[in-house]
């Protein structure tokens, strides 16, 4: 597979989110609002990036029997970096994000891309294959959350969208998009879209 593939294919025709469903519990955890939504995907990315390098560089030497382990504490590791970032520089966000940032290290998509990917690849390739699905899972949270901030509260970015004419008329945030369980009703409709788009992927589900 060329570079071009491995970075772009994530991006839509094996997105790890709407494709190969994995991700999905932060998806329905961070996406109420959009600023946390992005930020966690910027952590992914940041993470599945630099472990995929990371891993390549060091996959002819690690045992097999403990590579999981190896994985483990190398994203463990990584995930902290990041946590301890983002409470300096963006404290508010990382409290809304509150465990999810730790729990990036049990991310499937990070698992998956390590055992799948880095460990048989190049590290360029694997950066690319990294920076690829983090981006691609990174969309998705960003479009759920745009679509539960804008519908749910009527902001984005805390700012006020909607205006009050709309409310003084008597329209009303949809409550309901606020909560968990419409993460999941939302993911469902891309996934509904993105495969009435692509007829290929049907065909293999």
């Amino acid at each position: 597979m060329s570079n071009k593939n491995v970075f772009f294919n994530p991006f839509s025709k094996n997105n790890p989110v709407i494709v190969q469903i994995l991700g999905i519990c932060s998806v329905l955890a961070v996406t109420a609002k959009l600023e946390p939504a992005l930020v966690m995907g910027l952590s992914v990315i940041a993470v599945l990036a630099f472990s995929n390098v990371i891993i390549s560089l060091i996959r002819n030497t690690i045992p097999t029997n403990i590579r999981i382990i190896v994985q483990l504490v190398v994203v463990a590791g990584l995930v902290v970096i990041v946590s301890q970032l983002l409470e300096a520089y963006a404290y508010n966000v990382s409290k809304q994000l509150s465990v999810f940032i730790g729990l990036i290290i049990t991310n499937c998509i990070l698992m998956g891309r390590l055992e799948a990917f880095a460990m048989a690849n190049r590290p360029w390739p694997s950066f690319l294959d990294g920076v690829g699905n983090g981006v691609g899972y990174a969309i998705i949270l960003v479009i759920v959350g745009f679509f539960r901030e804008i519908l749910g509260s009527g902001t984005l970015f805390g700012f006020q969208l909607i205006p009050q004419s709309f409310y003084d008329a008597g329209y009303v945030n949809n409550g309901l998009m606020i909560l968990p369980p419409m993460a999941l009703i939302v993911v469902a409709c891309i996934i509904w879209v993105h495969r009435s788009y692509n007829k290929d992927l049907q065909d293999q589900h």
